[in-house]
């Protein structure tokens, strides 16, 4: 799937956080929150359609999610860590954990996910 834009991904949350909205719906609800006349909504859905990231369907120009949010923040991710960082996921950790200030609680959630991912990985190994 192709990039998605911030304002793509103005559209894409609330579909996401509520599932499959008319285009109608959609178009009054970023009015609301963003500002957007309908002919800018309308625009950006068709963007969306074309990368394949929303579907479309009759009657009433139903829109539903086809990207998941999981799998556009993977992408993001990943081509973060590849143009900023050179592909190094140790490079864009210890960058993200010398700006922050964890707290233990956050710290230990860190270790413990990368306990399990270190467990998975030894056990995909196994197979």
């Amino acid at each position: 799937m192709e990039k998605l834009f911030d304002s793509e991904l103005k559209v894409m949350e609330p579909l996401w956080e509520d599932g499959p909205q008319t285009a109608g719906a959609l178009a009054k609800r970023l009015a609301d929150t963003v500002g957007w006349n309908r002919n800018t909504t309308y625009t950006v859905i068709k963007k969306l359609i074309d990368k394949g990231a929303v579907s479309r369907s009759d009657p009433g120009f139903l829109c539903a999610p086809l990207a998941s949010r999981e799998e556009v923040q993977r992408q993001e991710t990943d081509s973060l860590i590849s143009r900023l960082f050179g592909g190094s996921k140790t490079q864009f950790l210890s960058a993200f954990l010398s700006e922050k200030d964890l707290t233990p609680a956050e710290a230990d959630q860190l270790r413990e996910l990368i306990r399990s991912f270190s467990q998975e990985e030894k056990n995909q190994k196994e197979l």
